[in-house]
């Protein structure tokens, strides 16, 4: 059984600060991977326009 997101927040107020630390811990988690993986698409967006960039220059060196 899922919650909707309105039945999470309504459930909010009524947890332990232990479970609301809980749950914080886990959304800083689910952030951070978000931005690894941010992270990694941008590093393999620029590496693969450098090799574009080699290859272009490549095919340019061996047209003329």
């Amino acid at each position: 059984m899922s919650m909707s997101t309105a039945e999470i927040i309504r459930e909010l107020p009524r947890l332990t600060e232990s479970e609301r630390r809980e749950i914080r811990e886990k959304l800083l988690e689910l952030i951070r991977q978000d931005e690894d993986v941010k992270a990694c698409d941008e590093a393999a967006i620029e590496g693969a326009r450098l090799l574009d960039g080699a290859e272009e220059e490549d095919a340019r060196r061996h047209q003329g």
